[in-house]
């Protein structure tokens, strides 16, 4: 129990901040389009990757010097393209209200998307592959595979409960004018996030 309780709360500790995936996750949340989907991408992935770095795999991605860079710039690339979309949204107002679109994103779309921000992320490697993996490394035995299913409790925990708990903001999100507001703000993050990506590793 307290190698779960300290995985859950590691795993707490790391997800629960503003970035590019949560950002998207809590868009998709208010807009109520595919939100089981999106919030379930998004648990699975790290889930998998909580996974391979207890299973040894941290202190690999750690060391390989060439995989950190090019997952950095690849993740710099795309929070930045997204943030551009962010912008666009924010000047069109009409494009803000929830039901403004006829044709929403597809499914499909909203998986690349979703998978993309869990994936093309170079800090979910360091937190997840790297950081969990290390920590979950000193365990053995029962206690490692329950620090592990602490941790991926955690991101079950959050994402469907950011995705769903999104709809408590409904009436907020009515006007357009918030969506504007929203949109902007995901815009500087995701640029904010790009910028310290591409300078980080400059």
């Amino acid at each position: 129990m307290f190698a779960f309780l300290n995985g859950l709360g590691l795993g707490f500790g790391l997800i629960v901040a503003i970035g590019a995936q949560n950002a998207f996750v809590l868009r998709q949340g208010l807009r109520r389009e595919h939100v089981f989907a999106v919030a379930a991408v998004c648990a699975v992935c790290d889930a998998a990757l909580i996974v391979v770095g207890i299973a040894g795999m941290g202190a690999l991605v750690r060391q390989s010097e060439t995989l950190l860079r090019l997952v950095t710039w690849a993740g710099a690339a795309f929070v930045a393209a997204y943030g551009a979309l962010a912008a666009r949204r924010a000047l069109r107002p009409a494009a803000l209200a929830p039901d403004a679109d006829a044709a929403r994103r597809s499914l499909p779309a909203t998986l690349a998307a979703v998978t993309g921000f869990s994936l093309l992320n170079p800090h979910v490697y360091l937190d997840t592959v790297v950081l969990v993996g290390s920590v979950g490394g000193t365990y053995a035995g029962a206690a490692q595979a329950a620090f592990g299913a602490g941790a991926v409790a955690a991101s079950v925990l959050w994402f469907f409960g950011l995705a769903y708990g999104a709809r408590l903001l409904a009436p907020v999100f009515a006007r357009p004018s918030a969506w504007r507001v929203l949109d902007l703000a995901i815009a500087a993050v995701m640029w904010t996030i790009a910028a310290s990506l591409v300078l980080g590793r400059a």
